[in-house]
């Protein structure tokens, strides 16, 4: 069974585009116009991800991302943005979009981010089934920072700390290399499975946000380090203070 997208943007040839391109690669592809259509439809309709333009008629990007989440409809999102605006990025991501592409972009691009993100999803919930099947009692401690791997649970001086999915798997993942430099491209590869060298902006929006909710001093990190020309390290802090 093909897997079912949903294209949302205004501009009826880019919107042609990319269902004629990912329809080429085998998915199912939805369209519709505006924000609005696309939050009906998003409630309506069980899609494995959605391609959503920020600048959107009815109701932009930024609040069908935000409503769908309070709704508790987790489908996947990669964002569209033709702004150059590190602001919309970021609150993009804030609010539960799961990637984003700048325009212009190649059709070509788009379809690739498209499977990593669908490989991704896939993965992690049979990595959810297997913790189901294969429960874990195990914690990593890393100085007062406790991260429960079986639980998606992230608690910081036993204080239990709202991190989203992308965040968690950032962080286990450069904890699963503890003491290790890792490089953006690596960080990127691993956590967001790009087969490409992607936007590396993304692994800086979430490692600043991580270190906002587990540094003392976001200014003086003590525990996700940035290594000058090559990228981050996570370790052991030497001081809780």
């Amino acid at each position: 069974m093909s897997q079912r997208l949903l294209v949302v943007d205004d501009e009826e040839s880019i919107a042609t585009l990319l269902q004629f391109n990912l329809q080429q690669s085998g998915y199912e592809v939805d369209t519709a116009p505006d924000g609005g259509e696309a939050f009906k439809m998003a409630q309506e309709n069980e899609y494995d991800l959605m391609i959503l333009d920020l600048m959107l008629p009815v109701m932009d990007g930024l609040e069908v991302c935000k409503q769908l989440r309070q709704n508790k409809i987790m489908t996947p999102i990669l964002m569209l943005t033709a702004k150059d605006d590190e602001f919309d990025k970021v609150l993009g991501l804030e609010l539960g979009a799961d990637d984003y592409m700048t325009k212009p972009f190649s059709p070509r691009e788009v379809v690739a981010r498209v499977r990593a993100i669908l490989r991704r999803v896939v993965s992690q919930q049979s990595s959810e089934e297997h913790k189901k099947n294969n429960p874990q009692t195990g914690k990593m401690v890393i100085g007062e920072v406790e991260i429960f791997p079986e639980n998606y649970e992230v608690y910081y001086k036993n204080k239990a700390i709202d991190v989203t999915p992308k965040e968690f798997e950032l962080l286990l993942y450069l904890a699963n290399h503890k003491g290790r430099v890792l490089t953006r491209d690596q960080l990127l590869n691993a956590v967001w499975n790009y087969e490409f060298v992607g936007d590396t902006r993304i692994v800086d929006v979430h490692i600043s946000h991580l270190r906002e909710k587990i540094e003392p001093n976001t200014k003086k990190p003590i525990y996700i380090k940035t290594i000058r020309g090559l990228g981050y390290k996570l370790e052991e802090p030497i001081s809780n203070v």
